[in-house]
């Protein structure tokens, strides 16, 4: 019910509340060129000034007025000129620099003509219509600025004259994708050129006129960070593209036309909100933009703040509202922003940002802490809360609801019980059950309570164990419903996966899981029979490598090198150091109902693995305490990951044993006292993110609130219902990479009445066609959606492949024929992707091994001659259009270790085995990761004699050859030799050749006095040699070393 009846409102909503698309459409063909002069006149028409720059110079020269006009202050000569080259266009300052200039150091210092010093605004943050917005279209910059072509740029939004939206287009009709690769192509050829000033775009929106999309400049920031290394083959990835989003309403209904989305996004009071108030600079410099639904829960509860300030109804329900944002949409970064936003509010004391204990785990303290130093209080002890609490230039405290409700229980009185504060909830289905909540509502008098949550709870779903009747319901607790993004929406939006659910029968008599009066007491036996939990246990080893992928699809993960260190240091303590490696797969959890299961489980995971040590798992187990075996109204029982002293001495002398296993895996020293569980529970946290373990066993800790984008699979032997239920299945289905295409989950119980329950009431009636996964027939042979949009199937694909690109003919003849065969390759990859993951796959793949790798051969070649012809300027049409689907090849990817066991092969056969060199040949052509070792891998085999260790050979053989080519190059070019070796040793540590900045000239050559001209020609001949060369021997033999030791000297 709603508790306020606004007449009117003059608040400048970001979102439009509703917007009803332009219905009048021409039905004449509309070139580019129309479409885009169409989009300036709307600009035009909404108070945008259009301004006929073409030039860098004319660009450099609009910027010094506009920023004159908006500091109200004009440069001299040498002011400008200085102010230009050292806070505008530093040579040093890049992308990430450039962002953080926007977002957070946007007041630059000038040094003025007299020795003054006067503060220059970038951007008017406070005052946002002090900002003056222009439109260019049609800008040039050129190899005379040092871009590596000539390029022409669609139109661009100047704010304050710095290039702050680049928008790309492409007439109706073409795939958006292609403006996506457009952009791809600026970044890499001619954004950095010049002065670099369009390295302070902050989004992109990207347009065929039918469809319309914006992204931030960090969705393409690591395609950046591959330029500059030189690895391009990395840019063609479909997952980057992942991360572009549609614009829409308030309802979550998409405005994708580009009438529609530049009379909503375009709006003067929507862009410039998005640049100023709902950008998101991270701790990891990445920058985020906020989704519409991201931006309309900040605001409604902003809004219903002031109203009820303005009413007076601040100790009321009237002043609160929930959110629902369904798991996984980004309700942590959404509720953080709105503390930031609601702190600044003049009549607001404090904000209180209260979260479950075991959600402030590493990551989200650090993005805590980027937003405001030290307002993180996450340890034990009240003392530190007190203190914020008391202390006034503290506005923003982060504290769980157990330490909150101690404070209370402490101090019956306070001074900030009569302060006006506003109390945020993170996941506030937890926080309404038992006295906590009364207590809080009965001792703040001006608060203003708002929850956020992706599972709420209805009078359908409110259970029986309700302590007290009057906060039963998310709405009885909190108040009006502000907003809701259901998991359909999210699922829609792809802001997070759906499930595959499996039911797996364990027991022939399966009864109703719902006749709750018999199970309980007939079944907890039987679900602990040796038998059963052998026959689980022994199908979760067989089906591992299956659900998760492991040993079958390897792909580039940022890995935590230093987890020990990290998880045993007080928070922010010791820095994180990552590096970039490959890894294979995905992990997953086990849920189990108890705590005595999950002894029996992990025991038999034991005993079967030490009698087939092909089974081998990295496998731990955690608990706190022996939780109830079903929680009546699905809420999981909170499990408290600093305090183990509730366990029997049973449950706790096996998880010291487990722990003990644990830390002879990884050669950590923890156990179960306070201050080391604690650790151990961090470092589980950090491992299960880094795929380092591949099964956690728990029984509530895990379940809800844990983000590891690497869990794809979750095995469920619990009585899982409604919130617990979702809770626990969202711990698959974050987004990552496009390998990752849902969440698994593998029941051992009968739980289908329950998950369509769940799912038919946090989604909608309609909810189970969208979120679960489509059966294996329909993916095999085809299928029609809702709409009635036929899909084709594998097997038809299969025989349009095998009928119209036979793998005897000797190539594709045709320009036309080579896109159609890329393009349904792609989706033959990407079908056998989801098909794989289903047992009834196996044995229907319609193709054999060598025909694949066939295939994949001339996928990668016609890959390489595309890329050749557009780096010559012979052609730049397919890569446009067709995605490479890299990331997918690399399912299939067979690396050194695989070409090795075939070279032993062929050694042990006395090298007489010619078929055995096809396939080596076969195998290298179809791998993008060594192609560029090929000459080195045949070279290998041709010189292998009679050696028992192929690896060891190997290694020996690439290292020799690393050392002659690098002392050539250095040679060749004259280079610094020590300087270069520890240049190179970095790029191996890296994973990357860095080209910009000092540490590339430091091995070059001196300078001629007289010789100067040619040195950018010579630096760059001499960065190709160095990315080749890390090309060929990246990842491969032993660990370089810059120093030679004294063996190798001799």
């Amino acid at each position: 019910m709603p508790y306020f009846n606004i007449v009117a409102q003059t608040n400048e909503n970001t979102v439009v509340t509703e917007y009803e698309p332009v219905r009048q459409r021409s039905d004449a063909y509309q070139s580019e060129a129309a479409l885009e002069a169409e989009f300036i006149r709307m600009l035009c028409d909404q108070g945008y000034t259009y301004l006929p720059i073409h030039t860098e110079a004319e660009l450099i020269a609009n910027l010094r007025a506009q920023l004159e006009a908006l500091n109200n202050y004009r440069f001299s000569y040498d002011e400008w000129k200085r102010f230009f080259a050292q806070c505008v266009a530093n040579p040093n300052d890049h992308i990430v620099e450039k962002t953080a200039k926007i977002q957070e150091d946007f007041i630059q210092v000038l040094k003025r003509d007299d020795g003054m010093t006067k503060n220059i605004l970038l951007i008017d943050r406070k005052n946002i219509h002090n900002n003056r917005l222009q439109v260019i279209n049609q800008y040039v910059i050129g190899e005379e600025q040092g871009a590596r072509h000539d390029n022409r740029y669609d139109v661009t939004i100047l704010v304050n004259g710095l290039p702050l939206v680049h928008i790309e287009l492409k007439r109706r009709g073409v795939p958006i994708r292609e403006a996506f690769n457009q952009i791809n192509r600026y970044q890499r050829d001619s954004f950095w050129a010049g002065s670099g000033l369009f390295e302070y775009v902050q989004i992109f929106v990207i347009s065929n006129g039918t469809n319309t999309k914006y992204y931030s400049n960090s969705t393409r920031f690591n395609a950046i960070k591959d330029h500059q290394s030189g690895t391009v083959k990395k840019e063609k990835t479909s997952n980057s593209f992942e991360f572009t989003s549609f614009w829409a309403d308030a309802n979550n209904r998409i405005i994708p036309d580009l009438i529609d989305f530049t009379k909503t996004f375009f709006a003067r009071h929507t862009i410039l909100n998005l640049l100023t108030k709902y950008c998101i600079f991270t701790s990891e410099n990445m920058l985020l933009v906020m989704r519409p639904y991201q931006i309309t829960a900040t605001e409604r509860i902003i809004n219903r703040i002031e109203i009820a300030h303005n009413y007076k109804k601040y100790g009321d329900i009237a002043a609160g509202g929930y959110i629902w944002h369904t798991t996984g949409s980004g309700k942590t970064l959404t509720s953080f922003k709105t503390a930031r936003i609601a702190s600044q509010l003049p009549f607001v004391d404090k904000v209180l940002f209260v979260v479950d204990r075991k959600d402030l785990d590493y990551q989200t303290m650090k993005e805590y802490d980027r937003f405001e130093k030290g307002a993180a209080n996450s340890n034990t002890s009240t003392a530190i809360l007190q203190r914020q609490l008391e202390d006034s230039k503290s506005h923003i405290i982060i504290t769980t609801i157990q330490k909150l409700s101690t404070f209370i229980k402490k101090n019956k009185y306070h001074d900030v019980y009569d302060k006006r504060v506003v109390i945020i909830f993170d996941e506030c289905h937890r926080s309404q059950f038992g006295d906590m909540h009364a207590a809080i509502v009965s001792h703040f008098k001006k608060y203003y309570m708002f929850g956020f949550t992706g599972t709420p709870i209805f009078p359908v779903n409110a259970g029986t164990a309700v302590r007290n009747p009057k906060y039963a319901t998310t709405e009885q607790t909190f108040g009006d419903q502000l907003h809701t993004y259901t998991i359909v929406d999210a699922i829609n939006d792809k802001n997070v996966l759906p499930f595959r659910v499996d039911y797996i029968k364990t027991m022939d008599i399966d009864a109703d899981i719902d006749d709750e009066d018999v199970w309980d007491i007939d079944r907890k036996k039987t679900f602990e029979a040796p038998e059963r939990i052998h026959l689980v246990a022994q199908y979760i080893l067989d089906h591992f490598d299956q659900k998760t992928y492991r040993g079958d699809k390897t792909y580039v993960y940022n890995t935590l090198t230093n987890i020990a260190e990290v998880a045993s240091a007080d928070r922010g303590k010791v820095e994180e150091i990552k590096r970039k490696q490959r890894i294979s797969g995905f992990n997953s959890i086990f849920a189990v109902a108890s705590v005595p299961m999950a002894k029996l489980y992990y025991d038999e995971f034991r005993k079967i693995m030490d009698a087939d040590p092909t089974k081998k798992l990295k496998v731990a187990v955690i608990y706190s305490y022996a939780a109830n075996e079903e929680e009546a109204d699905g809420i999981l029982d909170e499990e408290n990951p600093e305090d183990t002293s509730a366990l029997d001495q049973t449950a706790r002398d096996f998880l010291d044993a487990a722990i003990r296993d644990y830390n002879e895996m990884f050669h950590t020293s923890y156990d179960t006292s306070s201050d080391k569980f604690q650790s151990y529970y961090k470092d589980v946290s950090l491992r299960m993110k880094n795929k380092e373990l591949d099964l956690l066993i728990v029984v509530n800790m895990f379940l809800t609130g844990f983000d590891a984008t690497t869990l794809n699979t979750l095995w469920v032997d619990k009585n899982l219902k409604m919130h617990g239920l979702i809770q626990a299945f969202s711990r698959t289905n974050r987004i990552l990479n496009s390998i990752k295409t849902f969440g698994n989950i593998v029941c051992f119980r009968n739980l289908q009445k329950r998950v369509d329950a769940a799912i038919s009431l946090f989604g909608d009636k309609n909810a189970g066609g969208i979120v679960l996964m489509r059966s294996f027939n329909d993916y095999y042979f085809g299928y029609k959606d809702e709409e009635g949009k036929p899909h084709p199937g594998y097997a038809g694909m299969i025989e349009r492949l095998t009928t119209e690109f036979p793998v005897t003919e000797p190539q594709i003849v045709g320009e036309q024929n080579q896109k159609d065969f890329i393009m349904l390759f792609g989706a033959i990859l990407k079908m056998r992707n989801l098909l794989l993951s289903f047992d009834d796959f196996a044995g229907k793949e319609m193709i054999s091994d060598r025909d694949l790798q066939d295939y994949l051969g001339r996928y990668q070649d016609l890959r390489d001659e595309w890329k050749r012809k557009r780096e010559s300027g012979e052609s730049t049409d397919i890569t446009d259009d067709i995605v490479f689907e890299i990331e997918l090849i690399k399912q299939i990817e067979i690396n050194i270790d695989y070409i090795l066991m075939l070279v032993k092969k062929y050694h042990d056969s006395h090298c007489e085995d010619k078929e055995v060199l096809v396939d080596i040949r076969k195998a290298v052509d179809a791998s993008p990761e060594l192609r560029s070792k090929k000459q080195l891998i045949e070279n290998f085999i041709n010189g292998i004699n009679e050696v028992e260790d192929v690896m060891g050979e190997w290694n020996e053989f690439v290292d020799q050859q690393r050392e002659e080519e690098l002392a050539q190059i250095i040679a060749d070019e004259k280079l610094k030799p020590q300087e270069t070796r520890d240049f190179i040793e970095t790029a191996f540590r890296d994973g990357e050749v860095k080209t910009t900045g000092t540490d590339i000239d430091k091995i070059m050559p001196p300078v001629s006095r007289f010789g100067g001209s040619g040195r950018a020609a010579k630096k760059q001949t001499v960065i190709e040699k160095l990315k080749a060369f890390f090309e060929k021997y990246f990842g491969i033999g032993t660990m370089f070393k810059s120093k030679k030791t004294d063996d190798e000297e001799a």
